[in-house]
């Protein structure tokens, strides 16, 4: 028994040191593996922030009195709006945001004074449908200041009729944001992204891995020694999680000494679930390079296993709105539940109690991709 595992220990090393040997001399590879992921982790980050400011947007101010320099000054203090264009009517408007001028319209008729004496004051806000961030950011903020406006138009209304005992609302509301109260686009972006990272990096390591033998004709030399299946994978895998493990540790520490994300829960915990998460990753990679008839064939697969990954594993879209044939699809994704994972930790500060469920999903998932790799794999050279 013992020289059995020692003899599986000794194959098992040989797959290692070859794949080792043979990813240093690949050093440009080896360059983009560890340059990659911080290139997409600084464009997407600060490439990332759907909340815009200073929208530029035209005025069609037919009023011209107190109460309309009054609106305009509350859009422009918010500074999400600036006024950088004064029109004469609404169809300029409409003409300077089709030309991409501006992303927003603001038209306030003639009788704007008279009409806020009767309390029947309407004014017009176009927005540019066309850019959805532009509306995300912008829509509600405009309802917002016109609501606030109108309630300040109401209190000196009452003000003046002498009624100011009357005043005051039956409920008052406060809301509190919890984890990011100043609602930073990358504290919520940067844990997702990092998922997002390690899944990309732990797939591309291992993908073209088999396939590429069978390329090169290095498979005939393995297929002649006594390594089985399960050594073969797991030999591809060890220098891989070396490889991602650097790049773990390269996003961390960007993203809580440059980008200032707060860390919030254990950096043990995390790394640890990260290992898990990578061996899933890993094993999905080399299941793609044993199914692949080719290096383009297996480049195919991942570009497509990605754009799945982007889409349907919540990173930027929830995934309670999606379908259920979409989730489900989402669901056998390993980022899917590291998402959750990472946020739950780097966000909220939670610990294994509130995540195990994630987290025995990825050990399953792991434990059953590398059970099929290596069923996949079969010794022969077609």
């Amino acid at each position: 028994m013992r020289d059995l595992l020692h003899g599986r220990l000794q194959r098992l090393w040989a797959i290692v040191f070859k794949e080792i040997i043979q990813t240093i001399r690949d050093w440009p590879k080896l360059l983009m593996i560890i340059m990659l992921p911080i290139l997409e982790l600084f464009l997407v980050a600060y490439m990332g922030d759907m909340q815009m400011e200073h929208i530029p947007m035209a005025v069609a101010d037919l009023s011209l009195d107190t109460e309309s320099r009054r609106l305009v000054a509350g859009l422009e203090s918010s500074n999400i709006f600036d006024a950088v264009m004064a029109v004469d009517s609404e169809a300029a408007v409409l003409r300077a945001i089709d030309e991409g001028t501006v992303y927003a319209g603001l038209v306030i008729p003639a009788d704007l004074a008279s009409a806020v004496e009767r309390g029947d004051a309407q004014v017009l806000i176009l927005v540019d449908g066309s850019d959805s961030f532009v509306v995300q950011s912008s829509y509600v903020a405009a309802a917002s200041i016109a609501q606030v406006y109108g309630i300040e138009l109401m209190m000196d209304k009452v003000q003046r009729m002498g009624m100011d005992s009357m005043i005051g609302a039956p409920i008052v509301t406060s809301a509190r944001i919890l984890y990011n109260p100043n609602m930073d686009s990358l504290i919520f972006l940067i844990p997702g992204l990092a998922a997002i990272l390690l899944q990309l990096i732990s797939v591309n390591v291992t993908a073209m891995s088999v396939v590429r033998e069978r390329e090169h004709g290095t498979m005939e030399q393995i297929l002649v020694t006594p390594t089985r299946p399960l050594e073969l994978i797991l030999g591809k895998m060890t220098p891989g999680i070396l490889l991602v493990g650097i790049d773990l540790t390269i996003i961390i520490a960007l993203g809580l000494y440059w980008f200032e994300v707060p860390f919030r829960g254990s950096i043990g915990l995390f790394i640890w679930l990260s290992m898990i998460f990578i061996v899933s990753g890993l094993g999905l990679g080399l299941l793609i390079s044993t199914v692949a008839s080719s290096q383009k064939h297996a480049q195919q697969q991942t570009s497509v296993l990605m754009l799945l990954t982007m889409m349907l594993t919540g990173l930027l879209y929830p995934r309670s709105t999606m379908p259920p044939v979409v989730q489900a699809v989402g669901s056998m994704i390993p980022a899917t539940y590291f998402v959750r994972i990472a946020r739950g930790i780097v966000t909220k500060g939670v610990g294994i109690t509130f995540l195990w469920r994630d987290v025995v999903v990825l050990v399953i998932y792991g434990v059953v991709i590398l059970a099929i790799a290596s069923g996949t794999f079969k010794k022969r050279l077609d």
